[in-house]
C-alpha cells in the first residue's frame, strides 16, 4: 500500500480542524458561561473602572480591545472539553479519524474567530465615539490575529484539566486570567509603572497586545514592535504546545 502524499495529509488534518471549529462555533458561542465570562464580565469590569473618571481614550480604547480579545478568545476553550466529557461526546470525537493535534487546533480556531469578531465591537466604538484613528493598520491586523491565536491557545490549555464540570473549568481559567489584567499595562500605561511593575509585566502576553494596540492607534508603544510581535508568537507556540502535551497526558490517564 502506497503512502499518502504529505500535502493530502495536511489538507485532511486541516479540514478536520475546520469541522471541529464549525461544530464548536455552533454549539459553544451562545453558551451562558462564554457570554458571561467572555463578554459581559470584562465589559462591566472595565466600565466600573472608567465610569465617573476622566480616562483618556489612550487608556480606554486599547484597554477595552485588549480585554475583549483576551477574555473572548480564551473563554471558549475552557468550556469545550469539560462540556463534551459531561455529554459523553469527547470519547466519540477521539474515535474519529483525526489526530489529537487537529482536534485541539479546531478548538483553538473556534476561540480565535470568536475573539476577532467580538473585539471588533470596542474597536468600532472607538472609531465612532472617540475619533480614534488607525496609524499603523498592518500592525493592528497582525496584533489582533496573533493575540487572538495566543489567547485561544491559552484557553485550550486551560481546558485540559480532568474535571467534567464546566463551572469548575471556567473558575480555574478565571484564576489564571484575572491576575494578568492587572499587570499588563491596561489600566496604567507601562511608562507609568515602577521598575518592579515593568519587570512583572513582561511575563504576561496581554502586555504586548496592549502595547501594540497603543502603537497601532496612537503611534506610542513602550517596547520595540518586533519584540511585541515576537513575544506573541512565542507565547502562542508555548500555549499550544502546552495544550497538546496536557491533553495527551490526560488522555493517556483516561485510557
Amino acid at each position: 500500500m502506497k503512502n499518502s502524499h504529505p500535502f493530502s495529509n495536511f489538507f485532511y488534518s486541516l479540514s478536520g480542524s475546520l469541522v471541529i471549529m464549525e461544530k464548536d462555533a455552533r454549539i459553544y458561542y451562545i453558551k451562558p458561561p462564554v457570554i458571561i465570562f467572555g463578554i459581559l464580565f470584562p465589559l462591566f469590569f472595565f466600565l466600573a473602572f472608567a465610569l465617573g473618571r476622566k480616562v483618556s481614550s489612550f487608556i480606554l480604547i486599547p484597554g477595552m480591545v485588549s480585554m475583549s480579545l483576551f477574555f473572548t478568545s480564551s473563554s471558549v476553550g475552557p468550556l469545550i472539553t469539560p462540556w463534551e466529557r459531561t455529554a459523553r461526546t469527547y470519547e466519540r470525537l477521539l474515535t474519529t479519524p483525526i489526530s489529537l493535534f487537529s482536534l485541539i487546533l479546531g478548538d483553538a480556531m473556534a476561540g480565535f474567530i470568536f475573539g476577532i469578531l467580538i473585539s471588533l465591537i470596542p474597536l468600532f466604538l472607538g472609531f465612532t465615539f472617540f475619533n480614534v484613528k488607525v496609524v499603523h493598520p498592518f500592525c493592528l491586523i497582525g496584533n489582533m490575529l496573533l493575540s487572538s491565536l495566543c489567547f485561544s491557545s491559552l484557553g485550550v490549555a486551560l481546558s485540559s484539566s480532568a474535571t467534567e464540570a464546566p463551572s469548575q473549568a471556567m473558575m480555574l481559567s478565571s484564576l489564571v486570567r484575572f491576575p494578568l489584567i492587572f499587570i499588563s499595562g491596561i489600566f496604567i500605561p507601562l511608562n507609568n509603572l515602577p521598575n518592579w511593575g515593568k519587570i512583572i509585566a513582561t511575563i504576561s502576553p496581554l502586555t504586548y497586545t496592549t502595547d501594540l494596540l497603543r502603537f497601532s492607534l496612537y503611534d506610542d508603544g513602550f517596547y520595540p514592535i518586533f519584540l511585541d510581535l515576537l513575544m506573541l508568537v512565542i507565547f502562542s507556540i508555548l500555549f499550544f504546545g502546552l495544550a497538546l502535551k496536557l491533553h495527551k497526558k490526560n488522555l493517556i490517564k483516561a485510557i
